[in-house]
């Protein structure tokens, strides 16, 4: 993919600060988040650098980012050593005052980057809760701490498995993601939607579309049976896997796999029930988007879907891995529409108190204009 030329740079005291964002360029929460953080915001100028992945072609959303404003550029990955390289000349070309690097591994590479360009501050985004740090990368991610302003956590579950990971907890802060909330709030009225279910997330080791997709046939042999709507991309090895169970359990007429969906606000907007069923997170997205669209939303019970709802009241929280407990908890909510439509209304009112994209990218920018004072 050809580069877009690099604005020409003004002195340092002449121009807005500069702030790089450096996250995977597999489409995932983490570069959502990013994408987010940039373009127009007073007295801030955006650069929004993607490390390629072998499995997603970037071009068509670069390309949309790039028409909607945002500048952007890619990097390679088929080496650390090349990815460094290549965002370490960027970041000579633009001169960031900050950079911020997003998401494990690329938190890493965007910081040893930034540490041969000179930038002069650097921040580190933690998105999850678990992740494959084993002894080597958890040494660099501790050294690499050192010489970090801060390190964000997404959740309070994120900070705690930072700290306990030996990060130091006097740099470690939290922001809760946002999501733009005027694109997740047009849905249609509660009697207007389909009795279906959507679970919004990509194919990977970390959701569980498998305790989805026998819940799905746990209730149709209650005479039950939703359309369980399944969008997102991700590794085609676990989307295989989870075709085939679908197959296997008979019920792969009722699950679609739609792949990426371009208007996943209109697809959430006409579904009741919204599900995260899932590992672990940093802070289910997926399922406050669906909250925000007036779904109803189900999730695992696990840290980073703790801090989204609240059991009963603004959701409902499922044992992890429980396809007995989530098939009881689809059926009470099909078979009680009234009742599930007020926790759908409680889940979106909190969903917008508590999610908006707008305090997120103010908190943000209030960390990048005020550096600590270490002493």
């Amino acid at each position: 993919m050809s580069a877009t030329p690099l604005a020409p740079t003004p002195s340092a005291a002449a121009r807005p600060l500069r702030v790089l964002h450096f996250v995977s360029g597999g489409f995932s929460g983490a570069t959502q988040v990013a994408i987010d953080l940039c373009g127009e915001q007073s007295g801030q100028q955006t650069l929004l650098v993607l490390r390629r992945r072998a499995s997603v072609d970037p071009a068509p959303r670069v390309r949309t980012l790039r028409e909607s404003g945002l500048l952007v550029e890619v990097v390679p990955r088929w080496s650390h050593a090349v990815t460094i390289r290549a965002l370490a000349r960027i970041c000579r070309d633009w001169q960031p005052d900050v950079l911020v690097a997003h998401g494990f591994s690329e938190h890493l590479w965007g910081r040893y980057a930034g540490l041969r360009a000179g930038v002069p501050r650097l921040i580190q985004v933690e998105h999850n809760t678990r992740e494959r740090y084993g002894f080597w990368r958890l040494r660099q991610s501790l050294w690499l701490a050192q010489r970090t302003e801060r390190i964000i956590a997404v959740s309070q579950a994120v900070r705690d498995a930072l700290v306990n990971l030996g990060h130091p907890a006097e740099r470690c802060t939290v922001v809760l993601n946002g999501i733009e909330l005027a694109r997740w709030t047009q849905g249609r009225p509660w009697d207007e939607r389909e009795d279906a279910i959507v679970m919004p997330a990509r194919f990977a080791g970390q959701k569980d579309h498998f305790t989805l997709i026998r819940a799905t046939a746990l209730l149709a042999a209650q005479g039950l049976r939703p359309v369980v709507y399944l969008a997102g991309e991700g590794n085609s090895r676990w989307r295989t896997r989870a075709e085939s169970l679908a197959s296997e359990l008979g019920v792969q007429e009722q699950v679609r796999f739609l792949g990426h969906v371009s208007d996943l606000p209109e697809l959430l907007g006409r579904v009741k029930l919204c599900v995260l069923s899932t590992h672990y997170e940093g802070l289910g997205l997926g399922l406050i988007e669906g909250m925000a669209s007036g779904c109803c939303g189900i999730g695992s019970d696990v840290e980073g879907v703790q801090e989204v709802l609240t059991h009963g009241e603004t959701g409902f929280l499922v044992p992890h891995e429980d396809a007995q407990a989530l098939a009881q908890t689809l059926a009470q909510r099909l078979r009680d529409p009234a009742g599930t439509a007020r926790v759908a209304a409680a889940g979106q009112q909190h969903a917008r108190a508590a999610f908006d994209r707008r305090r997120m990218r103010q908190q943000y920018l209030e960390l990048f204009s005020h550096p600590p004072d270490r002493g």
